[in-house]
């Protein structure tokens, strides 16, 4: 109650007070009907005038394997080379005897002028094996020791685009795409798995923390089910979460059945009901699938080695009712999709949703609309953007192309949904950060920098939908994204109006409050 509680409800968009009981909205209003309407020993929260929205919802991110993944230093920051091997040394120095040394959001920028190679780490790792995983994690670092111990060739042969690059056929320490150092990765995750479940619970504490209530999980496999449903079990899942399964090029059609079999399964606060699948890789590395190659010379190939193949997996998931989340980042991925994904037709619950869509061309904007497939976006990826376009971005794409990216707001204008997300451990999951890069398209507290692309901003309404109803509409969620009766009680207060504040002091603005079905998983006083 005392609240300033923006429904995102057509109905009724302003109102005071709301109730909630079993998990569910019961009443929204005036601070006296949501009263009168309350039942007996209710709890009465008085938020003093604090704004109350919808949960916050992440369509894109990765916990558990964020979880793993971000063991180790975080180089968040370092761009420089001296930068990354003084922290990968005191980190080396922290290591116990027998580990590996480990690190990731490895910066592309402290490579940029020798490449990404073994022996720039050795001696700062002080000659151990090393693995570090780039921001975006389509890349890793690893150590001459490693490159031993592991018994990597650079013969390798992967069921997509991944490679161990070589010079002279000898193994550099690049690792392109997951499919090259997840089996590194693997051998080193934990087996404990009560500390898995404990560190998942922390990633998931932290996120509610920041007003979160739900996640889209973007690379999910049966254990990862199994994981979540064991957290659930015990009572500790804090974030709604729907869970992608993650569709690798090798999986046949039996493994097609599989997955739609697994796709069925689902608990209290987890579902799974979605497949990933990767069209192509990204454009800072060049593996990402362009029109035009880009200025490397890269570009020209998709991740599928047969992209007949990806074609018939679209239309097989499409026919069995399964929705579909495609990573496409190039132009020419985005499009090849659209034609798939056309071609497919649709189906009870095929409302299909592209990730990432870092370049888009005019026709292609309009057929997201034509087609009703969700440009799921992350404005917060320009922050490793440069304003004199000295960033691996704009420099393989060109300053022309460049100037083309992260067109959210023509994704919006033309009529397409749209949802937002962090990506995480690839950015920052502060939604906050992820709402300011939207309606910014500048570093926010920075009020003198560049923008980027001006006429591509999110208005502070936007921002807001795009974590919230339009989040839950890509999900074909009828139950979340908005206040109103019997809706679920997934609530997030800010101390202020998210939507009003300026972008610049969104980020520093105080969560109150965060409720999960009902259930107040983050709560602080309010002063």
């Amino acid at each position: 109650m005392n609240a300033d509680v923006r429904t995102l409800d057509a109905g009724r968009p302003r109102a005071e007070a709301v109730s909630w009981v079993d998990g569910r909205i019961s009443a929204v209003g005036t601070n006296a009907e949501v009263l009168a309407a309350a039942p007996a020993g209710a709890e009465a929260l008085d938020l003093r005038g604090a704004a109350l929205t919808p949960g916050l919802i992440d369509s894109h991110i990765h916990p558990a394997w964020g979880a793993e993944l971000s063991r180790g230093v975080d180089m968040a920051g370092y761009t420089s080379l001296e930068q990354a091997r003084t922290a990968l040394s005191a980190e080396a120095a922290r290591t116990p005897a027998g580990q590996w040394v480990r690190a990731w959001n490895l910066d592309y920028a402290a490579f940029s002028r020798n490449g990404i190679r073994a022996e720039l780490i050795d001696d700062a790792v002080d000659g151990r094996p090393f693995i570090g995983v780039f921001y975006d994690l389509h890349t890793a670092l690893v150590s001459t020791a490693a490159i031993r111990e592991s018994n990597l060739t650079g013969r390798e042969t992967f069921p997509d685009g991944a490679t161990v690059v070589v010079d002279d056929g000898t193994p550099t320490g690049e690792l392109k795409e997951p499919s090259a150092y997840q089996p590194l990765m693997a051998a080193l995750a934990d087996t404990d798995t009560a500390a898995v479940l404990d560190r998942l619970a922390a990633v998931l504490a932290r996120l509610n923390r920041l007003g979160v209530t739900g996640g889209v999980v973007m690379n999910g496999d049966a254990g990862d089910l199994d994981t979540y449903a064991a957290l659930d079990d015990a009572g500790r899942l804090s974030v709604r979460l729907v869970t992608a399964l993650w569709h690798h090029p090798d999986r046949d059609d039996a493994g097609i059945a599989e997955f739609i079999a697994l796709a069925a399964r689902r608990g209290r606060r987890w579902r799974s009901g979605l497949i990933k699948i990767f069209s192509d890789g990204v454009i800072d590395t060049g593996t990402a699938w362009l029109r035009e190659p880009d200025t490397c010379g890269c570009g020209s190939h998709p991740f599928w080695p047969d992209p007949e193949r990806l074609r018939d997996v679209i239309a097989q998931y499409t026919a069995a009712g399964i929705q579909l989340a495609i990573h496409a980042v190039g132009d020419q991925a985005v499009s090849f999709v659209l034609d798939c994904c056309q071609e497919a037709g649709s189906g009870a619950g095929t409302a299909h949703r592209l990730e990432h869509l870092e370049l888009l061309a005019d026709d292609d904007v309009k057929r997201l609309a034509k087609l009703q497939i969700t440009a799921s976006m992350q404005p917060l990826h320009m922050q490793w953007r440069q304003a004199d376009h000295s960033d691996a971005f704009a420099r393989r794409l060109g300053r022309r192309r460049a100037e083309q990216a992260f067109r959210v707001a023509d994704v919006i204008a033309a009529g397409a949904p749209v949802c937002l997300g962090s990506d995480w451990p690839v950015a920052n999951p502060d939604p906050r950060y992820g709402m300011a890069w939207a309606r910014l398209r500048r570093r926010p507290g920075e009020r003198d920098g560049h923008v980027f692309e001006p006429d591509q901003r999110l208005t502070g309404e936007q921002a807001l939908l795009g974590y919230t109803a339009w989040a839950a509409d890509a999900l074909g969620d009828t139950d979340r994204g908005r206040i109103r009766v019997g809706a679920r009680a997934d609530l997030t207060a800010f101390a202020d109006d998210p939507v009003r504040v300026p972008g610049d002091d969104l980020i520093d603005l105080p969560i109150p409050l965060t409720v999960v079905d009902g259930e107040i998983v983050h709560r602080e006083d309010l002063r």
